[in-house]
């Protein structure tokens, strides 16, 4: 399964995008849990976006989801952390 997070907004409004193919790794099926857990819900409510806050959009095999900080779920949260520390 291949995950792309791509992060804008905050205080410097930069972009960032990272992607990572869960198919060799260790952590494979439980990143592939958290992305169809990201895939198939909003976070909670409020999804209005916050000044300098964080946009985020998940892309999983084509299908995408479009996230709003700090209105994240832990295990949105943990995937897209995981997934941009791929890029660091």
């Amino acid at each position: 399964m291949l995950i792309t997070v791509t992060r804008t907004g905050g205080f410097a409004g930069g972009e960032r995008t990272a992607s990572l193919e869960t198919e060799c790794r260790a952590d494979g099926p439980a990143l592939e849990r958290l992305a169809e857990l990201a895939l198939s819900g909003e976070g909670p409510a409020g999804q209005d976006p916050v000044p300098d806050g964080f946009s985020y959009v998940i892309g999983v095999d084509g299908k995408l989801v479009e996230l709003q900080d700090p209105y994240l779920t832990e295990d949105q949260r943990q995937l897209i952390d995981t997934v941009l520390a791929t890029a660091a």
